[in-house]
């Protein structure tokens, strides 16, 4: 694979990588995504737009350039915006690869981080020295403020230019909640969602707060993805629920949605309304009760994204994308090519069966 290094989400050359549910490969144009949808399926996306979530500023005790990245927030209201958890860096920018970026100082609780004219408090450090929580001044509004005036999208260095906060909002994006864009949504645009009306596939949404895909630190890195919140409206639960009764394939465009669907569906395999977060692992071991498919991008082997998609495909399947993506030299990160990946024929099955059986014990307590 190699890096998209434009900041350009629909290229005319995209293409898609599919697997079906018996594990064969096929390659197509990424504007061919509407055509291996059928009459019954749905189509889920996640509407979140991406918050300037980079700032830098001055580590006010040490005098030192730093920059802060946030990571992480409880809850998705609008006037919940005073606490977040952020991995915080050294001096320097996007320019240096993540995992060479030098350290922070030496971070302690109640340390002042100052950004222009407003700041942030240090109110404890997680389990990680770059790792924190961080309680802004002032409230929601003036953190609105403060972040439009000195925010910027979280960049990697294979993008050589800055982005700009246009080039990480999807057509779909809404309430700014994301810290990186759920990038898997770049596939559509509105002739996709009127070929998916053409074709008699609804399409709804939700919204997930997008995380970090990476901290630069391994060990950091391991706890990825971090907790995230997510909000499913009443009528998203309520299509996904009526597809599957159908027979037809929930479809989600992205990790971030199957993360928000299996978390809400956890409890009895009923995908519920409402606000909730995301703690789940997803992977090898996960019995998938909500989504049969997911469009994502393409990811390195040692991802958080790619372990999501063990819960899609075993490990040798996996292992003949990965060659394929290498042979054919696919574009990976946020702006690169995209991927199909249908639920294995035998997980499908695994999930039907263990289905009835909820359904016949429920029977017989009801009795």
């Amino acid at each position: 694979m190699r890096a998209a290094t434009v900041p350009m989400q629909r290229p005319r050359d995209a293409r898609l990588l599919t697997v079906d549910r018996y594990g064969h490969i096929d390659e197509r144009p990424r504007t061919a995504f509407a055509d291996l949808l059928q009459p019954g399926d749905c189509v889920i996306a996640n509407d979140a737009a991406t918050l300037p979530a980079s700032l830098h500023g001055i580590h006010e005790r040490t005098g030192n350039a730093i920059e802060v990245r946030l990571a992480g927030r409880t809850s998705l209201a609008s006037d919940a915006m005073n606490r977040f958890s952020a991995v915080v860096f050294g001096a320097g920018d996007f320019h240096t690869r993540t995992e060479e970026r030098t350290a922070p100082p030496e971070l302690q609780h109640g340390d002042r981080l100052i950004f222009g004219a407003s700041g942030a408090t240090i109110m404890r450090l997680l389990d990680h020295p770059r790792f924190v929580e961080l309680r802004f001044d002032g409230d929601a509004a003036q953190v609105w403020r403060m972040l439009a005036s000195h925010g910027k999208p979280v960049q990697y260095a294979h993008l050589a230019n800055p982005l700009a906060l246009w080039d990480v909002w999807t057509p779909i994006a809404a309430q700014p909640v994301a810290f990186e864009p759920p990038s898997a949504g770049f596939v559509l645009d509105w002739s996709t969602l009127d070929a998916l009306h053409a074709r008699g596939v609804p399409f709804a949404t939700l919204t997930h707060a997008a995380g970090l895909s990476s901290t630069g630190d391994a060990i950091l890195d391991q706890r990825l993805p971090l907790d995230e919140p997510y909000r499913i409206p009443v009528a998203t639960a309520a299509l996904v629920e009526t597809t599957r009764a159908r027979g037809g394939r929930v479809v989600a465009i992205g990790t971030t949605v199957v993360r928000a669907l299996e978390h809400a569906a956890a409890i009895d395999g009923v995908v519920h309304p409402g606000d909730g977060v995301a703690t789940q692992r997803i992977g090898p071991q996960t019995q998938l009760r909500a989504v049969d498919v997911i469009v994502s991008g393409t990811h390195e082997p040692d991802s958080s994204h790619y372990a999501l998609l063990r819960a899609f495909a075993d490990a040798p399947t996996l292992a003949r994308v990965t060659a394929t993506l290498e042979a054919h030299r696919y574009r990976t990160h946020e702006f690169g090519d995209s991927m199909w990946f249908e639920r294995r024929a035998d997980a499908v099955r695994e999930e039907h069966a263990s289905s009835e059986r909820l359904r016949s014990c429920t029977a017989v307590y009801c009795a």
